[in-house]
């Protein structure tokens, strides 16, 4: 088990920032999709809302109630989902998930953001805080391309 020291510098200026500064963290009027995720362990929520536009995300908005590791995801997905495809986001979504469980390589750019979140792979406890935008968005993507087929 990590030490409390360690969990303290976990916390570090540049997640801090990114948790104070989270882009796209109002709610989208109108959006093809939106999918609400919550961790059970520690109770964070993500609202997603996506608008979808030739295959890509067009428009996108999040409502984030979650610990520093978990703003500083949403802060990360939000700043780099606009323009992305499915394809891409899923790509996003499982390199961060690798990262955290398996030692994994840092998701490639434009999701390279992630690599602050890197020490937190030995905390097991915050991986499903850090997994919800981005698992949120992939999930809502998902549903406003199957909408768009129907």
């Amino acid at each position: 088990m990590p030490a409390d020291t360690d969990l303290i510098k976990l916390y570090s200026t540049r997640i801090l920032a990114l948790a104070a500064d989270i882009p796209h963290h109002a709610r989208l009027d109108g959006a093809d999709a939106t999918v609400k995720k919550r961790s059970p362990l520690c109770g964070s929520t993500v609202t997603v809302d996506v608008s979808v536009q030739d295959g890509r995300i067009s428009a996108f908005g999040q409502d984030v109630k979650a610990c520093a590791l978990g703003q500083a995801a949403a802060a990360v997905t939000g700043g780099a989902v606009i323009g992305r495809t499915l394809n891409e986001v899923l790509a996003a979504r499982d390199a961060l998930r690798a990262m955290l469980k398996s030692g994994g390589p840092v998701p490639a750019a434009p999701f390279d953001g992630f690599e602050v979140l890197a020490p937190a792979r030995d905390y097991k406890n915050r991986h499903a805080s850090i997994l919800l935008s981005i698992e949120a968005t992939a999930e809502a993507m998902e549903q406003a391309l199957q909408s768009d087929c129907a």
